[in-house]
């Protein structure tokens, strides 16, 4: 196992699309294969799936168990290693609740309040009143975090103020209650910055998100995902196949940057500017060029799929593991608090 650990992990919504792919799953994929020179690798990944979370927005939580399944397969087919990275629902952690109500005793409400990015869900989601857990979800995520030690959150710039907020619990922890014998319970885990490819959705007004119907999911076969690209949004000034076109403003081309390779991408943008690539010609190869992607992911879903009570026991076993190293780290609040 790596000398630095990442913890990580997404709310369980069920199938996850394009977006999750190239904002998150690629990036925690590469951080679990990454290897030292020596061999080794360079980081420990848990990877958590944060069902607790989901009530921060809603209260509905009978699809949870489906809709983490779901997403699980997803995780499993794109790359993620359940012998490398464990697995596991928060839920089935009571130290993930445990430590929250102990952090929470550490930070004030105001200094929650001036969270920026709370500032944001609220505005984006119309929210006319804030739920305590809502506000306190930066201290949850904190728990999250200092539970497994984690070192490293890899993050995009939008996250810093939660990775900042877990710097100072970790740090008021570590100076109100020194262990005996570590000294300091809890590290202060660095932000790791990552440029996101953030995938604006098939609309080309915002993000992919299902709320909004414009997703590519990574579980879709070919002919779902030529059916969705076909009505992606394009260029509204080249009407016509001869048309001059501008690859900088068209939805498709922006797909095309991310999945199709180098020599064939300069020849679609050359011929979208000439106008000799028609727009119903050009979403063809951007289908075709994402499709190839996604099939060894479609394969192993399939695969996991047909062996779902294995998919079921990943799951266990990474919560047990997950429940040993919490249990670990709780025994070592409970030391320095002098809680017994």
């Amino acid at each position: 196992m790596g000398t630095l650990r990442i913890l990580s992990g997404m709310r369980p919504t069920g199938k996850l699309h394009l977006g999750h792919f190239t904002g998150a799953l690629e990036n925690w994929i590469h951080y679990q294969n990454l290897l030292a020179e020596d061999g080794s690798r360079v980081y420990e990944t848990w990877f958590l799936i944060a069902d607790y979370h989901i009530l921060t927005t809603s209260l509905e939580t009978s699809d949870a168990y489906l809709n983490t399944i779901e997403m699980l397969l997803d995780w499993l087919a794109a790359g993620i290693d359940p012998d490398k990275s464990p697995v596991f629902r928060q839920s089935q952690v009571k130290e993930h609740a445990e430590l929250f109500l102990l952090f929470a005793m550490l930070i004030t409400s105001a200094r929650l309040e001036r969270n920026p990015t709370l500032k944001e869900q609220v505005r984006d989601l119309n929210m006319e009143s804030l739920t305590y857990g809502h506000l306190g979800y930066p201290v949850l995520q904190a728990a999250d975090i200092l539970l497994y030690k984690g070192n490293v959150v890899p993050v995009g710039e939008d996250q810093i103020p939660h990775v900042e907020i877990t710097r100072e619990i970790a740090r008021k922890f570590n100076f109100h209650y020194p262990h005996p014998e570590l000294g300091e319970v809890f590290p202060e885990p660095e932000p790791k910055i990552t440029k996101f490819s953030r995938l604006v959705g098939l609309d080309g007004k915002a993000k992919m998100s299902k709320s909004l119907g414009n997703t590519i999911l990574l579980s879709d076969p070919p002919e779902e995902v030529f059916k969705k690209v076909r009505n992606a949004v394009t260029d509204t000034l080249k009407v016509r196949r001869n048309d001059p076109g501008r690859p900088e403003v068209c939805t498709v081309f922006s797909y095309h940057q991310r999945f199709t390779p180098a020599p064939e991408l300069a020849e679609i943008e050359a011929g979208c500017r000439s106008g000799a690539l028609g727009c119903v010609d050009c979403k063809k190869l951007c289908a075709s060029a994402i499709s190839a992607e996604l099939e060894p992911l479609l394969e192993k879903r399939r695969y996991y799929e047909a062996h779902i009570d294995l998919v079921k026991d990943i799951l266990l076993e990474g919560e047990k593991k997950a429940r040993t190293r919490a249990s670990q780290t709780m025994q070592e609040v409970r030391a320095a608090m002098e809680l017994g």
